[in-house]
């Protein structure tokens, strides 16, 4: 048997709704099923008077006092509320932070690939960190890895508006400074 170590995303808690012999107040302010106000009633009689439509009592509004019912058809609301959180989650957009790792003895057209690279990361909005890794006697030279860093930035900065998450800094062996587009 194999065990698997990945942990699950925690779903989305999903909004419930009572519907019907669901709905647990004694009295509910009831709305027809354009909106309009029928007034407050016994919930029996609201049950009553939205099957007589043939449809559902669903509670909208459980804090208000009365809470808030409305005469609808609930398998078409919740359809349209999966509906409505599907389109909503296909829009979102995550930004994540990516990185790109240069060192002293770059050559240019690497130099210019990871230019590409962190461009097309910042257009597609993410955050960029970027990193000069300082190996055995390059340590001593800081000093040329914050001007590469500088001269790199700004050739990014000619083709796209940036604003510094973080300005250049030193930590440990490496020289940092993370972006993004503005």
């Amino acid at each position: 048997m194999r065990i698997s170590h990945r942990r699950k995303k925690p779903e989305d808690p999903k909004k419930i709704f009572f519907f019907n012999e669901g709905i647990r107040a004694p009295r509910v302010l009831v709305l027809d099923s354009s909106g309009g106000n029928i007034g407050e009633m016994n919930t029996g009689e609201a049950i009553r008077a939205a099957r007589e439509q043939e449809l559902d009592l669903v509670e909208i509004n459980p804090k208000t006092d009365p809470p808030v019912a409305k005469i609808m058809n609930f398998g078409q609301y919740q359809y349209q509320q999966e509906k409505a959180s599907r389109i909503r989650k296909a829009h979102q957009h995550v930004s994540k932070t990516k990185c790109s790792r240069l060192s002293l003895r770059i050559g240019a057209h690497d130099m210019e690939i990871r230019r590409k690279q962190i461009i097309e990361f910042l257009n597609s909005g993410d955050k960029v960190k970027i990193d000069v890794v300082l190996r055995g006697r390059e340590m001593q030279q800081a000093a040329l890895a914050f001007d590469l860093l500088r001269k790199f930035l700004a050739t990014i900065t000619a083709e796209v508006s940036v604003k510094f998450d973080q300005e250049s800094e030193r930590q440990g062996n490496t020289i940092t400074a993370t972006i993004f587009k503005s």
